[in-house]
């Protein structure tokens, strides 16, 4: 049955997913915040004494910090219930007084000929595995063999081979009951325009199945082994199943691999997933055919936030590159966005791979850059800039571009970005002054090229961003050493916004297991916590260093919650300030700003601190100028008398 549009939307909006997990479960009062709609209890769906399971009522999802279960309410009635997907909506849109809609005949008819579409496309890839072993396919087998691909691998991507023949894959599911129009409306054979029989659209080629996030058949992909062939690689017409637009090589295992926390690669070509993949790169997809698509974008986006493209470093390669900067800067979001590993020169992820082995291919993806820089590059590489009116030209275009960014603060932070490397490109003698002075012979020698290790630092990091993240890293370490102040800050830590997952997910362990280490521990292992109490800066913070002060941290602990609320907070307004100031500011604007800058300096001024007034003496010592002011006063009390009067 085929749902309205709307229906869905309507039934979740209809729904409280509180109310309907609450059949289920007891919530933890302690932790919920009923009026915020932020529910915790212990998971339905594994067995937990703590309140691990958070239900966020407003956005209608929930999500299991333990065994990692999420969905809504829809999938929540379907797991709790062993309901089918009709059965659940059926349920939850009676509870919210919905009648549900009429079947659509049509819609219906649509749904069984996908099905039987995709049936047929099975059948076809069996047909083409046993194809494989045959010795017509003896070629094919040589070439897959001296591309490194083995039997195993071929199994697993269920590679095959079309016989040169014109009418093989039609005449076995004929032979099987499979109607005519069925085998042409799955892209498995064409008419030719004379009307006579259909005839095998791939033939003598080897065939990549191309299957949904589902992992049905809904394409295929040849690669023709006769060098003569007009195509080189030919692809499933689009049909009813298959959307070129809309789809993605070896998109399932890919979503998978990314969900165990494997980068998300976007390479060219079937033979560079297959060959990543075989590599260790599992999370690994390839658009079919065409430049990234819009849909395609925002399907890796689901999958990752930050996807890595892998292109060839060839003219195409980077000319692909660039089309998908110029698709995704209108898209960007908070913590979306893409990284760039552009291969060498003549190569493809395949070819690295079988001449460096995947070492190579790591060190590569380790080193790819942010889109800012891309699109620097190419706005600039091979240019000259000697001139006004070039430079001028430069500004405008880079201007431009960064205008198609929709998010405020994402403009803004590439405008920053932007003014740096124009800053580095017209002032090289500024930049250069940043040398280092040898001594002896009179001769500046550029500074030595900073250690990876330097590179990759913290104290590396571009931006303000830096004094935030190591205040969290004391935020956490704090309460993971002192587990007692949890529940005056409980409130507060789940409103904080860590700059990292790292951070992220340890502020939700330690809301979900109330700061225990060893439950912590097993959740997140040992490393995740090393690496945070490793810190030099977190060491050395006294309630880490020195446990179970119980003032001490909880101090420690406000003071840094205080200073990160009041910076972002001037950030906010500041942002907003921004974009704010098209016209003339007004009082209330510069109020606003004045405001954020006394919140920042108060949160800035620590508690304690001495604010005593001083003046150096004649002999250089600082003195209270009211205790000298006292003590001046007291001496001219004093009525002192000569040694001769008291004769």
């Amino acid at each position: 049955m085929s749902l309205p549009p709307g229906f869905l939307d309507e039934l979740r909006t209809r729904t409280s997913l509180s109310q309907v997990v609450g059949r289920k479960v007891i919530w933890d009062q302690r932790k919920s915040n009923q009026g915020k709609g932020d529910m915790w209890a212990p998971c339905p769906f594994h067995q937990e004494k703590t309140a691990s399971f958070h239900v966020d009522d407003r956005k209608g999802f929930y999500y299991c910090f333990g065994c990692h279960a999420k969905g809504d309410a829809i999938s929540f009635v379907r797991e709790t219930e062993n309901m089918g997907f009709m059965e659940a909506i059926e349920l939850l849109a009676s509870e919210a007084g919905m009648t549900m809609p009429a079947r659509d005949p049509k819609a219906q008819e649509k749904a069984d000929k996908r099905t039987e579409l995709a049936q047929v496309m099975e059948q076809a890839v069996q047909y083409y595995r046993l194809q494989l072993k045959t010795a017509g396919a003896a070629g094919a087998r040589e070439y897959l063999e001296g591309r490194g691909l083995s039997e195993d691998a071929q199994a697993r991507f269920d590679m095959g081979y079309a016989p040169d023949a014109r009418r093989g894959i039609f005449q076995h599911l004929t032979g099987k009951g499979v109607s005519p129009d069925l085998i042409v409306d799955a892209g498995l054979c064409a008419r030719p325009d004379d009307g006579g029989a259909p005839y095998d659209r791939f033939r003598g080629r080897i065939l990549f199945p191309i299957r949904d996030a589902r992992g049905r058949c809904i394409a295929l992909g040849g690669r023709a082994m006769d060098p003569n062939a007009r195509a080189k690689y030919l692809n499933s017409p689009e049909t009813e199943l298959f959307d070129k637009g809309r789809s993605l090589y070896n998109h399932g295992p890919a979503r998978e691999a990314a969900g165990k926390g494997a980068p998300l690669i976007v390479a060219e070509g079937y033979m560079d997933v297959i060959a990543l993949s075989e590599a260790g790169f599992g999370a690994t997809v390839a658009p079919l055919g065409t430049a990234v698509t819009e849909n395609q974008l925002q399907m890796l986006w689901r999958i990752a936030p930050e996807p890595i493209i892998a292109l060839d470093g060839d003219k195409a390669g980077l000319r692909a590159a660039m089309r998908v900067i110029d698709l995704a800067l209108p898209l960007l979001e908070a913590g979306q966005s893409l990284r760039f590993a552009i291969m060498p020169e003549g190569q493809d992820p395949d070819d690295l791979i079988r001449a460096q082995g995947a070492g190579a291919m790591q060190a590569l993806l380790d080193q790819a850059i942010p889109m800012v820089h891309l699109l620097w590059q190419r706005e600039t590489e091979g240019k000259i800039f000697d001139s006004p009116e070039r430079k001028a030209a430069l500004d405008k275009t880079l201007r431009g571009q960064i205008k198609t960014i929709k998010d405020p603060s994402i403009r803004q932070h590439y405008g920053d970005e932007i003014k740096r490397l124009r800053w580095e490109l017209f002032n090289p003698k500024r930049a250069s002054q940043h040398r280092s002075y040898t001594g002896g012979k009179g001769k500046w020698q550029p500074p030595q090229t900073p250690m990876p290790g330097t590179k990759s630092s913290i104290l590396a990091a571009s931006d303000g961003a830096i004094e935030d993240h190591l205040s969290e890293a004391v935020i956490l370490a704090t309460l993971l050493k002192n587990p007692e102040i949890l529940p005056e800050f409980e409130d507060q830590l789940s409103d904080l916004e860590c700059l990292t997952p790292d951070h992220a997910a340890i502020r939700a362990a330690i809301l979900a297991h109330n700061a225990d280490l060893s439950a912590i521990e097993a959740e997140l292992g040992t490393s995740a916590l090393e690496k945070l109490l490793g810190q030099p800066h977190v060491a050395i913070a006294p309630p880490v260093r020195l446990p179970g002060k119980k003032d001490v941290a909880s101090l420690c602990v406000a003071e840094a919650l205080a200073k990160l609320d009041a910076k972002r907070g001037a950030a906010r307004e500041i942002s907003e300030a921004m974009e704010d100031l098209s016209g003339v500011a007004d009082e209330g604007l510069t109020w606003r700003l004045s405001q954020a800058a006394e919140a920042v300096n108060a949160a800035g001024r620590i508690k304690g601190e001495d604010s005593t007034d001083y003046e150096t003496g004649p002999n250089g010592a600082k003195m209270d100028k009211d205790e000298r002011s006292a003590f001046d006063a007291l001496l001219n009390q004093i009525g002192f008398k000569s040694d001769d009067s008291q004769k």
